[in-house]
């Protein structure tokens, strides 16, 4: 039964989403979006989906379903996932990992609500060397 198998919780994994210098928060600026590795050991088989979702003067959008492999990713690394252009920071941007580890599959969403891709949330990204908000 689903209550029999072992849940394990994601730790150690972040995505981040990083300005290109200078910041630019024009429609058609780029930033860049960053899977974070922070264990100790590389992790395997990664999978990501992200999409953009939300309103927008009272109707609904959606952007296209990106998917991206990355065989391995390693330890205490991060490695570019995708540019998103800052006119998509009035959506949800959603990040869907899994991820093999220690022979077990991890997945978590990690989902920047509207208005959080914010220069008032930056913090450092470890192995990144910028600034940017991050979720872990």
């Amino acid at each position: 039964m689903k209550k029999d198998i072992q849940q394990f919780r994601v730790e150690d994994v972040a995505i981040a989403i990083v300005p290109r210098p200078p910041i630019p928060m024009e429609e058609e600026a780029l930033w860049d979006t960053y899977l974070v590795n922070l264990k100790k050991e590389p992790i395997q088989n990664v999978l990501i989906n992200s999409k953009g979702y939300g309103e927008v003067e009272g109707e609904k959008m959606r952007t296209t379903i990106l998917r991206h492999y990355f065989e391995e990713i390693a330890a205490e690394s991060s490695i570019l996932i995708e540019p998103i252009q800052t006119k998509l920071f009035h959506l949800t941007n959603e990040y869907w990992v899994s991820f093999v580890f220690e022979d077990y599959m991890y997945d978590k969403k990690y989902i920047f609500v509207k208005g959080s891709i914010d220069e008032d949330y930056f913090t450092p990204i470890p192995y990144v060397g910028k600034k940017g908000v991050m979720i872990r």
